[in-house]
């Protein structure tokens, strides 16, 4: 049986069990974040910074615990660091569902395919690895977003 603190975690790490889908939790949870993400950015960066810190705190933490009680150095459930690499990707793009879309792709695109700096952050221990990957793969994204707009390619 699980304690209280361990639910606790479990809940935050799914997303309230959306990590618990048969296939593409991590695409789930991103997919879960989208809307989120296009409420937070009503509120301006200064929303999406706060909850970005939030759900990267609440998240390592949580991962953390799920590691140690999973026995498993990533379980494949827990999606909460989905939620915080792509809250940083929205957080350097421009407003607007386009960009809630584009972000979309380029964050899965970058969290799957785990390029050098990303797969090297994987290694950290606990929910620290969990987590650096996906911010990670959101800064990558969001630069890249970052240099299209600013490019005037956008």
């Amino acid at each position: 049986m699980m304690a209280r603190w361990d639910r606790l975690a479990d809940a935050i790490a799914t997303l309230g069990g959306v990590g618990r889908a048969r296939r593409a939790p991590g695409t789930m949870g991103t997919l879960a974040s989208v809307p989120v993400a296009a409420l937070l950015q009503q509120g301006g960066p200064t929303a999406l910074a706060v909850a970005l810190v939030v759900v990267t705190v609440a998240g390592t933490w949580s991962a953390g615990v799920v590691c140690r009680v999973s026995g498993r150095k990533d379980p494949r459930e827990v999606v909460v660091d989905e939620m915080a690499g792509y809250l940083l990707t929205i957080l350097l793009a421009p407003t607007g569902w386009i960009w809630l879309g584009v972000g979309f792709a380029l964050f899965r695109l970058f969290d799957i395919g785990k390029p050098w700096p990303v797969s090297a952050l994987e290694r950290l221990p606990g929910g620290w690895g969990v987590m650096a990957d996906d911010l990670a793969a959101g800064l990558l994204a969001g630069l890249i977003i970052m240099l299209v707009v600013w490019s005037g390619l956008a």
